[in-house]
């Protein structure tokens, strides 16, 4: 490996997971770089915990190859374990613990030297330590989620797995905990985080897109709304409603979402788009006006060529 190389942390190609006759997880390859923040989306069921599950040697594929952190997924789970932090979409710390008390307690698992120091760098490092001797189950959802990132990081581990780490939390909780995670890759933590928001979406250096198991886009966010392709107008004005009703049966347009006051329509064909706009902007009350297409018009219009239903 040259200087100029990155190092490669996760590189799977083919993973395939069933549960019964369910296939969970269809044929996934995936390559992340060390100190990224690689954004893993979906709607629910498409297979994102079951990915990770399977990265950190919790669960093991019944076909495909690949390496996490060096290791062999099949065959060297228990040395990838314990480098890996993983926090799950449940908190799943003791609530009738402290704060100190779990994090002593989570230190002296993984086997730490100074389990008592570990806990009190953390509840320093991550501003828990006026709530040290509060009990967990008393928390804010995003005091928990703090609670959960210092207990998952204890270790130092080479790999951050998150599993929609900040769903139910306040915008503020949120904006805080990517503040840590921001901080926590630029000392070369690479970390792996599954989302909902297209706002942490965009905080990832690159992000993945997968639905029924199957990876559809990847890369940066740029280049992800530049390879979909879409063209896209913004419209305002009165009875968007049964606007989008119409426009989602004419030919042309792939995708017309509601985003608050004004009426996202996109398409493939720029030119068909330009005379729909054309068609239904003459005389109508509604205002169409040329825009870009954002990451959450790619990514619905992803959905509904996967079979979703629309927004």
């Amino acid at each position: 490996m040259t200087a100029s190389t990155p190092e490669i942390v996760i590189d799977v190609e083919g993973l395939t997971k069933s549960f019964g006759t369910k296939k969970v997880v269809d044929n996934l390859s995936m390559r992340v770089e060390r100190g990224a923040i690689y954004g893993f989306l979906g709607p629910n069921g498409s297979g994102k915990t079951t990915t990770i599950r399977m990265l950190c040697g919790l669960l093991t594929p019944d076909a495909g190859r690949g390496s996490c952190l060096g290791y062999d997924i099949l065959t060297q789970q228990d040395e990838i374990k314990p480098r890996v932090g993983y926090m799950t979409q449940k908190f799943s710390l003791y609530g009738d613990l402290t704060i100190r008390e779990n994090l002593e307690f989570v230190a002296r698992i993984y086997g730490l030297d100074d389990p008592v120091g570990a806990a009190n760098d953390a509840l320093i490092r991550l501003g828990l330590a006026d709530r040290a001797d509060q009990l967990a189950a008393e928390l804010s959802g995003g005091w928990k989620q703090r609670l959960a990132l210092g207990a998952c990081t204890l270790p130092d581990p080479a790999l951050l797995l998150l599993d929609e780490p900040t769903a139910g939390v306040d915008p503020k909780a949120r904006r805080d905990f990517w503040d840590e995670i921001q901080h926590l890759a630029a000392q070369g933590l690479t970390v792996l985080v599954s989302t909902h928001y297209m706002d942490e979406a965009e905080r990832c250096h690159k992000i993945a897109y997968i639905a029924a198991g199957r990876l559809l886009v990847s890369g940066t966010i740029d280049e992800i709304i530049r390879e979909a392709g879409l063209a896209t107008y913004i419209v305002t004005g009165p009875e968007l409603n049964e606007l989008t009703d119409r426009l989602r049966k004419t030919p042309g347009v792939e995708m017309a979402a509601l985003f608050g006051m004004a009426l996202h329509v996109s398409g493939r064909d720029g030119s068909l788009l330009d005379k729909i706009a054309l068609d239904f902007g003459e005389g109508a009350p509604q205002r169409w006006t040329k825009g870009a297409p954002m990451l959450e018009d790619v990514f619905i219009d992803l959905m509904i060529r996967a079979g979703g239903a629309p927004l």
